[in-house]
């Protein structure tokens, strides 16, 4: 008795539609994670390990930051991609340009002033503390807070597609 009838197909969503909501449910719980485990675990703990110097801890956050990026960059490309033409709210919209601009701000605006600084500190050049890491964490913390929204959203969507 498990037989779909004519109604129950025609209402249920495409593998296409199913596929988009998960994407905009796994991405964002994705960067999420990544946020999480690189900028507020791995980058002050880095700092506190045996042998870890100043200049070193920088050159490994440099590499580790920079891949990040990339992978944040695919990720928010993944995640627009999943919600072109697929039925999303203003709301859903609002969250996905929050979350781009601070990934904007963060490559474009944020990065290369933590880079130079980077380099000053390795050149022998170090003043003290730097404004480029408070903004840098002010924006991950708005991104974060935004990525949270959209976890909310996505879950509330997958549970009313799923009903």
């Amino acid at each position: 008795m498990n037989a779909l009838s004519h109604t129950d197909c025609a209402t249920r969503p495409s593998t296409a539609a199913r596929w988009a909501v998960a994407t905009r449910l796994l991405v964002p719980a994705i960067w999420l994670g990544l946020i999480i485990g690189i900028s507020f675990i791995e980058a002050p703990l880095k700092f506190t390990a045996p042998g870890i110097t100043i200049p070193l801890g920088l050159g490994i956050g440099r590499l580790v930051f920079a891949a990040m990026n990339v992978v944040e960059i695919v990720l928010f490309l993944a995640w627009l991609a999943a919600s072109v033409r697929r039925g999303v709210d203003r709301s859903w919209w609002t969250v996905l340009g929050l979350s781009g601009l601070w990934l904007l701000i963060k490559t474009v605006a944020i990065r290369p002033g933590l880079s130079r600084r980077t380099d000053a500190v390795l050149a022998g050049n170090f003043e003290g503390g730097s404004l480029w890491h408070y903004a840098y964490i002010g924006v991950e913390g708005l991104l974060t807070v935004t990525l949270i929204v959209a976890l909310f959203m996505a879950v509330r969507r997958w549970v009313r597609l799923s009903a």
